[in-house]
């Protein structure tokens, strides 16, 4: 049987992370899935360590904030080194629903995709709706990335994420730190690896507030674009 790690980020989700957590333990428990955790607490300033500490749940704590890039990045290695089989990028904030890690796992089992993304955009059954600029900026981003790799990506911003054992090994060493979620997916794409989308469910935040502020969507989508764009002319090796 796989070994599989959730790889939880999580900035000030004091109000989110033990339901978060309990989720998944209670889905286990359920289900008789044996789902990993592991909480990267990207140097919160709120109690988000201290409650992980205080009901065991396993938590690295970072002496600064890295951002959303090396939290991640930090699972990934954590995830190298244990030796999983599968890496899912799983939110802190309780948006991501943990029926869904089975349906995005399925096609690295299956079939040996190497990357899938857990989609908002490619079925109508998702009862969450981003703002209409967030919708107008991802589809943006779609294009920019179709141009880039040749592949159409719906859901270019999502961070539900599954990644198989090589993709595991890859972000280990190098990852992002700014606009992981498209430049991550467009650089594998040119690597040659294999990426799938699969629709899923996603609810709104519970509690806090998302690090990607409205005032900030603009600037977000201009640099994501330019970011995308020198991938168009860089050089990748493609995997094997």
């Amino acid at each position: 049987m796989e070994k599989v790690l959730l790889i939880i980020p999580a900035y000030n989700e004091e109000d989110n992370i033990l339901n978060t957590y309990q989720s998944i333990m209670d889905y286990n428990k359920k289900n008789k899935t044996k789902y990993d955790v592991i909480v990267i607490n990207d140097g919160s300033t709120d109690h988000t360590s201290e409650i992980c500490h205080k009901n065991k749940i396993p938590v690295v704590d970072l002496i600064h904030n890295l951002g959303i890039g090396g939290a991640v990045q930090t699972g990934y290695k954590y995830a190298d080194a244990h030796q999983y089989d599968i890496a899912i990028q799983f939110d802190g904030d309780g948006q991501h629903d943990v029926r869904y890690v089975s349906d995005i796992m399925k096609p690295i089992k299956e079939k040996g995709i190497d990357m899938v993304i857990g989609s908002r955009f490619i079925s109508k059954m998702d009862t969450f709706r981003s703002t209409l600029a967030r919708r107008i900026g991802i589809s943006i981003i779609s294009f920019f990335m179709k141009l880039v790799t040749g592949k159409k990506i719906y859901d270019t911003t999502s961070g539900f994420r599954a990644c198989s054992k090589k993709l595991i090994q890859d972000f280990a060493i190098s990852y992002p730190s700014e606009y992981p979620e498209p430049v991550t997916t467009a650089e594998v794409i040119k690597k040659n690896y294999q990426v799938l989308e699969v629709p899923v469910e996603m609810k709104e935040r519970k509690a806090g507030t998302s690090s990607i502020k409205a005032w900030k969507n603009a600037y977000y989508m201009m640099n994501v674009t330019v970011a995308l764009l020198a991938i168009k002319i860089r050089r990748y090796k493609k995997c094997k």
